[in-house]
């Protein structure tokens, strides 16, 4: 059954820990990414675990072994359950992470390989060198390269889900930002699908943050995407 993870893109960690208590039980996931991370440092993603909630660390580690294994040490002492690397930091960077994580026995967070971001289409690419490929080609090649070196899961567009959970090992977790309800604005994601859309092509966590924590009614946009997924 897929789950909803809500992304606390907001600046502070009173703005973070007020979101929460607002959406109250119809969210027990969030995501913290680098803007609040920075910010706020360790105390926000304790602040969130105090509140009985689950963490996805999104920081995209990408540097030498060494320094991202230590990277998931930390986050793994902080009691996080998702945590994201670069795919293209290479195999050891990859291994390095998986073993660091695995340290942590039956609390060890998931590693997350990210492969192609949301934001990029087919000319973002040539831009950044990479030639020949399409952007669904780029990501099933990382994708693959990410889960052969101990990735548990991928971070990737819901597009290309349908194709992954074909071509990658039963278990492998499919985390999706880019997901909107239907009828909601795309903003700054250009490959995107509805909660429907993505649970049916194999997701299985979906990332939402503005239909969610901008809404209105923040309880009633998670309720109603909880019901588009089916859960």
């Amino acid at each position: 059954m897929a789950e909803l993870i809500v992304a606390l893109d907001v600046n502070t960690r009173e703005e973070a820990v007020s979101k929460v208590k607002a959406i109250g039980e119809s969210v027990d996931f969030y995501k913290i990414g680098l803007e609040l991370f920075t910010a706020e440092g360790p105390d926000v993603v304790k602040a969130v675990k105090d509140l009985g909630k689950r963490v996805f660390l999104d920081l995209k580690f990408h540097d030498i072994p060494r320094t991202v294994e230590r990277a998931v040490k930390s986050g793994g002492k902080l009691g996080v359950d998702l945590m994201t690397i670069h795919s293209v930091g290479g195999k050891a960077m990859i291994q390095a992470a998986a073993q660091a994580a695995a340290e942590f026995g039956a609390a060890a967070p998931k590693i997350l390989a990210v492969t192609v971001l949301t934001s990029l289409d087919q000319t973002d690419l040539e831009d950044v060198g990479i030639k020949g490929r399409t952007p669904v080609e780029q990501v099933e090649a990382m994708a693959k390269f990410a889960i052969e070196n101990g990735a548990n899961g991928l971070v990737c567009s819901p597009k290309e889900v349908g194709n992954l959970s074909k071509l990658l090992k039963a278990g492998t977790l499919f985390i999706t930002p880019g997901v909107r309800p239907a009828g909601a604005a795309v903003g700054d994601q250009k490959r995107v699908a509805t909660p429907a859309d993505a649970v049916r092509d194999g997701a299985t966590h979906l990332v939402v943050g503005r239909p969610i924590l901008a809404a209105e009614d923040p309880v009633a946009a998670a309720k109603a995407i909880r019901a588009e997924m089916n859960i």
